[in-house]
């Protein structure tokens, strides 16, 4: 390589990692903000929203979301939805997952297809839909409206029949020969070998129900019902009295965020090993 090749490799290399410095930054700054408001106080939350330095530094605000709003009692909420949302994504969309893409049945095509095309449907046209069914079965503005229309979703299906399409259907037929039924195969056999799918799955199902806030507006008005997203959207409304109350606000937020950052960074290598493997099968 010349000594003119070489020079323009290192400056191709630097404006790249230069580029990336900046998205990156663009991407983190706003958490940074967030982060930063959280211990400032009122004034200067007010005065400096953008200075990531609080001046001075305060833990006023999050003492002031235990001691003034029902922030405990949105946690619990989310904690207690999230854990049974997420169980129930994690069975039931490998159930259906494995029925798709190992069972023949009739219609099984065109199951598949309505399961795509229910993918491309925007989830807000189906709120007034999910209110009048939730309505009707007389379960609107209780724990069960807040879990049982997302204890399955088609996304999650569609990642389990991917993922199951990839075993080899020579494992089935020799647990098959040895006796075993249709569940105990799905069950003992395919299941464990899909540990990065469902780890996957766990954590999109988390997340998503962590964060899930249109369907809380049509499940729910009980305020000892709402959940965090609810909550910290009731507080952003100005539900404790005048004055822009970043601090309070944003730690609501940030408190929120913990959760779902904790669950991502501790199972992040299952999560992109799970989607190299998805990759490589197919």
């Amino acid at each position: 390589m010349s000594r003119a090749a070489g020079a323009r490799a290192v400056l191709r290399a630097v404006f790249s990692y230069l580029l990336l410095g900046f998205f990156s930054l663009v991407f983190v700054y706003p958490f940074v903000i967030q982060t930063a408001n959280s211990f400032k106080t009122e004034p200067d939350a007010a005065a400096h929203p953008l200075s990531p330095i609080p001046d001075p530094f305060t833990t006023e605000a999050f003492a002031k979301i235990f001691d003034s709003t029902e922030f405990p009692l949105w946690l619990a909420n989310s904690v207690l939805v999230t854990l049974l949302v997420t169980a129930g994504r994690v069975f039931l969309d490998s159930l259906a997952g494995y029925a798709l893409a190992r069972l023949s049945f009739r219609g099984r095509g065109a199951i598949s297809a309505g399961l795509v095309a229910v993918m491309a449907v925007p989830g807000v046209v189906l709120l007034i839909p999910k209110f009048l069914v939730l309505n009707g079965l007389g379960i609107y503005d209780t724990y069960a409206a807040l879990v049982l229309p997302v204890l399955a979703d088609a996304a999650g299906v569609f990642i389990m029949r991917q993922f199951f399409r990839t075993v080899p259907p020579s494992i089935e037929e020799a647990a098959r020969i040895d006796g075993a039924g249709t569940f105990r195969i799905f069950w003992s056999v395919v299941l464990p070998m899909a540990r990065p799918a469902l780890i996957t799955l766990t954590i999109l199902s988390f997340q998503s129900s962590w964060n899930e806030f249109p369907h809380t507006l049509v499940a729910v008005q009980n305020p000892q019902l709402y959940t965090l997203p609810r909550g910290v959207a009731n507080l952003v409304t100005g539900a404790l009295g005048a004055g822009t109350q970043y601090p309070l606000k944003l730690g609501a937020a940030l408190l929120a965020t913990i959760p779902v950052a904790v669950i991502f960074f501790a199972l992040q290598r299952y999560f992109v090993r799970g989607a190299t493997e998805g990759a490589s099968k197919e």
